[in-house]
């Protein structure tokens, strides 16, 4: 029987905020599904060559790559199915990596291997999480797929393929479409980096109601590109295929380039009236979609509290001016408003909300103008004011009657100065509003407290939207108050027969805008014949009831035929919609609440087989070859001058190589008299003549980052402005048990009142699975493993090996730690004079080969052991003399960069060898996940959150 080899992808989806979808290819990997475009479905298809340019016919090839998605009401049934072969004479990896936008939900996903298929199953989290534990403990493939940011999650999984095999990934998910300004939207991004010999999207749209328009375009479309789109439309269905042959798709002729590079979009929406909606009912299931056209427009009441606090200096506040000036121009003149500005002083426009006529827009545009940033971060305040001044103008009757009244907060802050406790802020604006008003949350940047916002949002009828911080902010807070901008019904109600309707989702909206859609799901019983709908309303001047009714068997057999249509898909978008639904309440309950709420999303979301935050996936895999296997972390493995060694003496635990003359080891250990010691032999090890040649991973000097990516050609450095002390985390594995963090330390004095350079100058670096710490500083080397404790000064040449790690040192130049094979850490000495009126002696930390440390590794330099995407483009001379600027583009985010140099001191601690990199500025903010702050850590030894 051929061996097996379990392979564990655990796919856990978080909260996220964004809905986007992209497919990303890597030429020695395979296919890698994955990057982000706010608020769409996305599809990226990118071949990384590591520094090599493609050449058609390569190694692993992509022969066929197909999308398929089936829409029924609304409800996307996505397919993607990769298929690739080893052109090459030997194994290759295969690497297939999906991300998935917020609101979808992955079902299946398969391999088939040589003619076998192996299917994922969702487990509760925990019960995965605990069998990827004891996969990766027996030594066995295993693969974690942890959240990357709060956007996105990823998940991945790898196999060797075999020369001439084929390999067949496919991942399934479905997702309900919302629609927004009047239609939805499927954006697929499309970059494959090379010809693929079957490439297609095929999309089938049915609509019962009627499809009112239908929109297909792509950037990337040439005149003969268009000739392989081809768009078949009926009154309810619609087909699209896109399927360019390789002569279709090459930019020449001759050349191996593709066209495809680009968005590809899809656009429709239904027919509508003013009417009780569109009710499809399937295997006792019934989904009813409720967008009433020709309504007059309900006015609004909108106090706009924005932070003017010192965190949004630069493009943040310019863009928000800017959107600010847009929305103000689309005010409807019987619309309400007014502006509170707010840092540690809250500042209101007016006293009262004023009427939007052209006068008052204009003097609000001035204020708008001229607003200035000021210092800290009021939240609480600037909210309990602004419910006050709604409040105020319904008591006095200043506002319609019949209008809706919200409130929209921009900041991009944690509260920092009155009431600094968010959850006391949470409740205190609760109470406050008392479910009377809406409460609409935008988070500005990536470091913004996303949860606190998004808990306010939810406790007061309203939602969280995370803006990203890019050039174009402005039109992103534009689109966001587009969709709340002309409400047209308020208190919407939907009702159903109670005694024939049981399991519905929610029913009840506080308000219903233009462009957008109400959905509602729920069970009927077999004995209903007719299914009776009420909906009650207000709308601008009156009260709206509207009835409807439908008959079950006639509802059921307009489906019954359609055999494109995945089944069930009612049953199935009931369970996604309640699922949904709980999760969002679970938010904002606690206690027992929240855990009937989580209880009863973990029992819909294993029955329906969807990966959510509460379930994993689980799949297995065969094993194609022992060197497949991921070694347990704690497993000794030694390689070159180290296992020549080891034979010498086998039976020692630890062996001390070429002390140098006149220097001496200090032994605290009850096993020092154990130690075996070959005089004569020089610790050379053979990586270290080529450091100059291996992808530079690192930190040194007053701290410079220099960050090199396996992937890219490239280097990006950045520096962290900390203070003397503090305590930095470096690299943290959860799984291997890996961590190294570095304490930072303090010039002399300083200078004409310069700024303080600042070094590391101590390390701390531990194994927590084989109970090996290792303390370095400047004057000494201590080693602490198991009951034993061994101190080396930086006078010392020597060697010691471990059963299950091993450290040389380079007298009074550098430390290697090698924690069994594929984890090799360098530490570089540097000495300064010792009368010296301001330098201290300082450390340099390096990594020379990580492919040991899981996925899950982070850290200031751990996040960057696995490749990240990035863009540079737009490269023009810089504000500074003799040095270049460029964009960046990297996490979502936009980024201005320069173009300089760091020094390499692995090989020469004194001269160094010059890197070239672009230079992130702001302690590398954008380009870190999260902001510097968040790796400080309170001892050596301790961990990062992030």
């Amino acid at each position: 029987m051929r061996p097996m080899l379990v392979y564990l992808l655990l796919v856990s989806v978080p909260t996220l905020i964004s809905a986007d979808f992209i497919i990303a290819e890597s030429e020695d990997h395979g296919v890698m599904y994955g990057s982000h475009l706010p608020n769409h479905q996305l599809l990226k298809m990118k071949r990384s060559t590591r520094g090599r340019k493609y050449k058609e016919g390569g190694e692993i090839d992509i022969y066929s790559l197909k999308i398929d998605s089936k829409i029924t009401s609304r409800f996307a049934h996505n397919v993607i199915t990769s298929r690739v072969v080893n052109k090459a004479t030997q194994s290759k990896e295969a690497l297939f990596e999906v991300e998935l936008p917020k609101t979808a939900f992955i079902t299946n996903f398969t391999m088939i291997i040589d003619g076998v298929k192996y299917s994922g199953d969702v487990k509760e989290k925990e019960v995965a999480e605990q069998q990827y534990k004891e996969a990766v403990s027996r030594g066995e493939t295993a693969g974690l797929v942890k959240a990357s940011g709060r956007k996105m999650e990823k998940f991945k999984v790898s196999i060797n393929v075999a020369p001439a095999k084929k390999v067949t990934f496919e991942v399934t998910y479905e997702e309900l479409l919302k629609r927004k300004l009047g239609k939805y939207e499927m954006i697929l991004r499309v970059k494959p980096m090379q010809l693929v010999k079957q490439f297609q999207i095929d999309a089938h749209i049915f609509e019962p109601k009627g499809i009112a328009f239908l929109n297909v375009h792509g950037t990337f479309l040439t005149n003969d590109l268009g000739q392989a789109l081809v768009k078949n439309r009926t009154e309810t269905k619609a087909h699209i295929s896109f399927k360019p042959t390789l002569e279709q798709q090459r930019k020449c002729p001759d050349c191996s380039e593709t066209l495809l590079d680009g968005d590809f979009v899809i656009q429709y929406d239904v027919n509508r009236d003013l009417s009780s909606g569109d009710i499809q009912i399937v295997n006792g299931y019934f989904v009813h979609h409720f967008a009433p056209a020709n309504l007059p427009r309900v006015p609004k009441n909108v106090i706009f509290v924005i932070d003017r606090s010192f965190s949004m200096r630069g493009l943040k506040f310019k863009q928000t001016k800017l959107a600010l000036l847009r929305i103000l121009g689309d005010m409807d003149i019987n619309d309400h408003f007014t502006i509170i500005s707010f840092d540690s002083i809250i500042e209101n426009w007016t006293d009262s909300l004023v009427q939007a006529t052209p006068e008052n827009v204009l003097k609000a545009k001035k204020y708008v103008i001229y607003l200035r940033l000021g210092a800290e971060t009021n939240i609480n305040d600037s909210l309990l004011l602004a419910v006050s001044l709604l409040d105020t103008a319904h008591k006095q009757k200043q506002l319609p009657e019949r209008s809706a009244s919200m409130i929209i907060l921009l900041t991009d802050g944690d509260p920092n100065v009155g009431e600094k406790d968010p959850a006391k802020i949470q409740i205190n604006v609760k109470n406050a509003i008392q479910a009377r008003y809406s409460l609409y949350c935008l988070g500005f940047g990536f470091d913004v407290d996303y949860s606190f916002l998004e808990k306010m949002a939810l406790d007061n009828g309203g939602v969280a939207r995370l803006i990203y911080d890019d050039s174009d902010s402005a039109l992103q807070l534009q689109g966001f108050y587009n969709e709340v901008a002309n409400p047209l019904l308020l208190d919407v109600e939907m009702q159903y027969q109670e005694n024939a309707i049981s399991e519905l989702t929610e029913v009840n909206f506080r308000q219903y805008y233009d462009g957008s859609e109400i959905v509602v799901a729920g069970k009927i019983s077999n004995s209903l014949d007719v299914f009776m709908i009420g909906i009650t309303a207000h709308t601008a001047s009156t009260n709206l009831s509207l009835e409807g009714k439908v008959n079950v068997s006639e509802a059921e057999s307009i489906l019954q035929y359609q055999q494109y249509i995945f089944g069930d898909f009612t049953e199935r978008l009931w369970a996604y919609l309640t699922i949904q639904q709980l999760l969002k309440q679970r938010i904002s309950a606690s206690g027992r609440e929240k855990k009937k709420l989580s209880d009863r999303a973990l029992e819909l979301s294993l029955k329906y087989s969807f990966v959510t935050p509460l379930t994993s996936m689980v799949v297995t895999k065969p094993e194609e070859e022992k060197t497949d296997v991921i070694l347990v972390p704690d497993k000794p493995i030694w390689i070159g001058m180290f296992q020549k060694e080891k034979t010498q003496s086998a039976s020692s635990s630890l062996r001390v190589f070429a002390p140098s003359e006149g220097s001496s080891i200090s032994q605290h250990s009850s096993t020092s008299q154990r130690f075996s010691t070959a005089r004569g032999l020089s610790p050379k090890l053979s990586y270290v003549s080529s450091a100059s040649e291996q992808p530079v991973i690192s930190v040194d000097g007053d701290p410079h980052f220099i960050i090199q990516l396996p992937k890219q050609s490239d280097a990006i450095c950045f520096n962290i402005g900390g203070k003397p002390g503090s305590i930095v985390n470096l690299v943290t594995d959860p799984d291997t048990g890996i961590k190294v963090n570095g304490q930072l330390i303090g010039d002399k004095k300083t200078e004409n009142n310069q700024k303080l350079n600042t070094y590391f100058g101590k390390f701390g670096l531990e194994n927590k699975k084989i109970n090996m710490k290792i303390v370095v500083t400047t004057e000494m080397i201590a080693i602490y493993y198991r009951e034993e404790k061994i101190i080396i000064p930086w006078s010392t040449t020597a060697t010691l090996i471990y059963e299950r790690f091993s450290v040389s040192i380079k007298k009074e130049k550098n430390l290697t730690v090698m924690m069994g094979d594929g984890a090799t850490f360098i530490i570089v000495l540097h000495r300064v004079w010792k009368k010296h009126p301001l330098h201290r002696d300082f450390l340099g930390f390096y990594t020379l080969d990580s492919h040991r440390l899981s996925n899950m590794t982070h850290g200031l330099l751990g996040q960057f052991y696995r490749d990240i995407d990035y863009e540079v483009y737009n490269i023009h001379p810089g504000s500074d003399p003799g040095k270049t600027d460029a964009t960046m583009i990297v996490k979502g985010h936009k980024l201005t960069v320069t173009r300089g140099w760091q020094k390499d001191y692995r090989l020469d601690p004194k001269q160094g060898a010059n890197v070239s990199c672009w230079f992130v500025h702001n302690n590398g903010k954008g380009f870190i996940d999260g902001i510097y702050a968040d790796y400080v850590v309170s001892s050596l030894f301790d961990s990062t959150q992030i």
